[in-house]
């Protein structure tokens, strides 16, 4: 996001509330949330001009780099976080505005996102590994959390076909697993259910027409508001 290829402002809103949904998401703590963003601006900062210059998709880096700040606090807790943006440089520091002036996401921004999601919601429901690779980007990350409530891999995968593959055996022998298009965090994602009961809940990060992240909750006690009767 460098000064001259930040795009509109609902864009620029948009994706730190992008990054702080995927925060919220994983910790349920705004205040953990807010922190997680702001050391992933930091780390933005942190980098030379010509290094952002040489990062196409803004986005999908800072979505994969507070998926990783995300991971490295599940292994040693929130207190590794700064305590604030203080290091950044006042002329650089992420704009925060108040709620009541915040801009929503544009519809055709919703729109886009809505119809990628639709396309990995169908390979998935198809178990189309092909059709999954097809949507992803060829970076793309999958990150899942179990909250030690079951067997779930600790670390992301990382690629287009690992990611698929990761999917794809996701749900695998699953029979009766029902795949819903539902809102995931006020856009359309996945919800898994088995007779009513949510297995998983998966959120979707879009840049263009790939998706470059996915984020899927195992966490039983995370899933129970997601349960239908």
């Amino acid at each position: 996001m460098t000064e001259v290829s930040a795009g509109t402002l609902a864009e620029m809103l948009d994706e730190r509330q992008h990054l702080l949904e995927i925060a919220l998401w994983m910790f349920g703590s705004e205040s953990t949330a807010d922190r997680i963003v702001q050391e992933t601006y930091r780390r933005w900062y942190a980098l030379d001009d010509d290094e952002r210059a040489g990062i196409a998709v803004p986005r999908a880096w800072l979505t994969r780099v507070a998926g990783g700040i995300c991971l490295e606090l599940l292994a040693s807790g929130p207190t590794a976080l700064p305590e604030s943006a203080a290091a950044l440089p006042p002329r650089r520091r992420p704009a925060m505005l108040p709620a009541y002036q915040q801009a929503r996401p544009d519809r055709a921004m919703l729109v886009r996102h809505d119809h990628v999601a639709r396309r990995f919601a169908a390979a998935c429901d198809l178990g189309d590994t092909a059709a999954l690779q097809a949507v992803l980007a060829a970076d793309a990350i999958v990150v899942s959390d179990g909250g030690g409530k079951l067997r779930a891999p600790v670390r992301p995968t990382y690629g287009a076909d690992a990611v698929a593959r990761f999917v794809t055996s996701l749900l695998a022998g699953r029979p009766g697993t029902e795949v819903a298009v539902e809102s995931v965090n006020g856009r359309t994602g996945l919800v898994l259910r088995q007779a009513g009961r949510a297995v998983a809940v998966a959120g979707v990060s879009v840049a263009g027409a790939e998706i470059t992240a996915v984020w899927i909750v195992l966490n039983p006690d995370k899933l129970q508001r997601w349960h239908r009767p």
